[in-house]
Order: C-alpha cells, then sequence, then structure tokens
C-alpha cells in the first residue's frame, strides 16, 4: 500500500542553486524555534542526498533569518483569544449571512485547537472566491521559510518576465514541469538562475503585491521568507483574473499544480471536497531536526473556490507537521466556506 511519507523523491539538502564545481556549501543564520532564538552554522552535501539523516525528504542543512496586505472588506472581527495565535476574519457585505465566517462555532474552534497543537509555529490565510469571505489566523507577524513552495513563485516571476517576449521556451517549459509537478531541485536552481535569482523574484513580487515576502540571497531559494497572506495574495495572480498574469500564463500554471504527482497531493487537498490544485513544500532542519512543512493552492469545499495557504515550523516530524497544516487547512475550510 502507497504511503505518503516512504517514497517521496527527496526536494534536495539546502534549497540551493548548486554551483557545477562544488558540492559543499554552508550557510549561517539565525532560526526561530518555539520563540527562541539560536545562532547556527550548517553545512551539507548540495546533492539530493540518501542518508539516514532525511525521511522521505531531503536533510535541510539551510538555515534562514527571519525578515521583516491586502485591503480587508468590512464588516470584520478581529480575535484574540488570551495566549493563543491572533486571527482576523472578513467577509464583503454581499455575501450571505450564511457564508460569512464568524469568531464562534465549530469551525473556529476546530481551527483554534489545531493551531494550537503545532510544536512550533502555524498560520494560515483563506479567501473564498465564491462569496469574497476571508480569514487570517496564526502566528502573527511571523516569516516562515517556503522550503519548495517557492517553486510557484519562481514560475509566476519567469512567466511575467516572458509576457510579451514569446514565453517560455521549450526546454523552459520542460523545467517548469519538473519543477512543478515533481518538485525537482535540479529544474528549480536553473529557472532560479533565469529569473534573475533573488533580485527578481523581489522585482516581480513587488509587482504582485507579496510586500511580506523576500527572496532567499546567495542562492537558496528554498529560504525565501514568506507569510500565509502572501501566499494567498500569490495565488489570486495564479487562480484570478484580477493579476499581472495574462490568462494563458495563468491556465499554464493551474495545468502543472492540477498534475502533481500523486505522493505530493497532502495538505490543503485536505480541505477539498471536490477538485484542487496545489504545491507543498516540506524541508528538516539538520541543527534542530524540526521540519518545515507548508502547503499552498485551491480547493472545491463544497462548491466554495478557497484559495489557502497553510505554512508551519518547528514540527517534530514529517508525519507530524502534514497532520498539522491538514487539520489546520480543514478547519479553516469550513470556517470559512
Amino acid at each position: 500500500m502507497w504511503s505518503r511519507f516512504a517514497a517521496r523523491p527527496r526536494e534536495g539538502t539546502d534549497h540551493r542553486v548548486r554551483p557545477r564545481t562544488a558540492v559543499i556549501c554552508t550557510v549561517a543564520g539565525v532560526l526561530a524555534v518555539a520563540g527562541t532564538t539560536t545562532l547556527a552554522v550548517h553545512g551539507g552535501s548540495a546533492r539530493a542526498s540518501t542518508s539516514a539523516a532525511a525521511t522521505g525528504s531531503g536533510a535541510g542543512s539551510a538555515v534562514a533569518a527571519p525578515s521583516p496586505g491586502s485591503a480587508s472588506p468590512t464588516p470584520s472581527a478581529t480575535l484574540s483569544p488570551t495566549g493563543a495565535p491572533s486571527a482576523t476574519v472578513t467577509a464583503t457585505p454581499s455575501a450571505p449571512a450564511s457564508t460569512r465566517p464568524t469568531d464562534s462555532g465549530d469551525g473556529m474552534d476546530a481551527l483554534k485547537d489545531a493551531v494550537a497543537r503545532a510544536s512550533g509555529n502555524a498560520s494560515v490565510s483563506v479567501v473564498d472566491l465564491t462569496t469574497g469571505a476571508s480569514l487570517d489566523y496564526g502566528a502573527a507577524g511571523h516569516s516562515f521559510v517556503t522550503a519548495s513552495i517557492v517553486k510557484l513563485d519562481i514560475l509566476a516571476t519567469l512567466l511575467l518576465q516572458t509576457q510579451g517576449q514569446g514565453g517560455l521556451s521549450t526546454s523552459q517549459r520542460a523545467l517548469a514541469t519538473s519543477m512543478i509537478e515533481n518538485s525537482d531541485n535540479d529544474a528549480a536552481n536553473s529557472l532560479y538562475l533565469a529569473i534573475g535569482a533573488h533580485s527578481g523574484l523581489d522585482a516581480a513580487n513587488k509587482r504582485f503585491g507579496l510586500g511580506s515576502t523576500q527572496g532567499g540571497t546567495d542562492d537558496y531559494w528554498g529560504l525565501t521568507t514568506t507569510t500565509a497572506a502572501d501566499q494567498v495574495k500569490l495565488l489570486r495572480q495564479v487562480f484570478t483574473g484580477s493579476s499581472l498574469l495574462d490568462a494563458a500564463s495563468r491556465e499554464y500554471v493551474q495545468g502543472l499544480l492540477r498534475q502533481v504527482e500523486t505522493d505530493q497531493r497532502w495538505g490543503v487537498s485536505a480541505a477539498a471536497t471536490g477538485d484542487y490544485q496545489l504545491k507543498n513544500g516540506w524541508l528538516p532542519r539538520s541543527a534542530t531536526g524540526l521540519w518545515v512543512i507548508n502547503s499552498t493552492g485551491l480547493v472545491d469545499h463544497d462548491g466554495h473556490q478557497l484559495l489557502i495557504s497553510v505554512l508551519s515550523d518547528g514540527n517534530l516530524s514529517e508525519s507530524q507537521g502534514i497532520t498539522l497544516v491538514e487539520s489546520v487547512a480543514k478547519a479553516a475550510a469550513e470556517t470559512v466556506g
């Protein structure tokens, strides 16, 4: 029987563009785990590893230093549960009362409980494209390492840069397919260089309105930092007409996200009662043994089209992180949709 934790292709050790002449690299940074800050220096193979240090993914050896939204429609309600993460729930005036998220009820209680079970930090952002309702809940102001969900951002940036200039080349399309459908790191390395590395990513994200996302420097694309709210803004670029990407570019990306390989279809898909399109990221940190687990995409939930991003770090294991992300996604979808 297939296990989602056993056969996943490795994402790589450091999510870095790798020079052809080197196989060993190091990076120093600040790692925030459970409210403490630790200075750590890590080294790891620049190639995908099969060592016992990783299970179901690549052994993480890079550390990101924390780095430093859209207007909320009214009416709005702000939740500040004592000792719990902050939450903001909003709904457009045009949304029927029965579809508006509230600060009470089974859905919100389940979401609070799910986030409270995080061993590290967790955050979720949701927009219901059917009603206009939205929700943000979790670690306020915390910057999360993207791991491989940044591959969606890399592709969106490449498409933005090439629109009106003939589009992607045949080789770039092949790389994009591998990068999104298989989460292939070598393909991401090539395309990250093609967009101009972190400077190209940052320039595109500024245009996309991602004010809390910063590209990983020194070619460590997997150490890009972001927030759940910014990732939903990126999803708007991919899935709505309010986008800098033209219809052909959006359709192209959506087609790839529909075909993510089977053992990478966990995450926000747990909130789907119908179709879904997603990109996941998973990365263990060698200094701590803790995992980054992220998932972002569009799901059909009871006839509602939801853009949803769940980010987490400090997970004790890959399986625990996936369980956390899925429980948060399901509870958030019930609250909003």
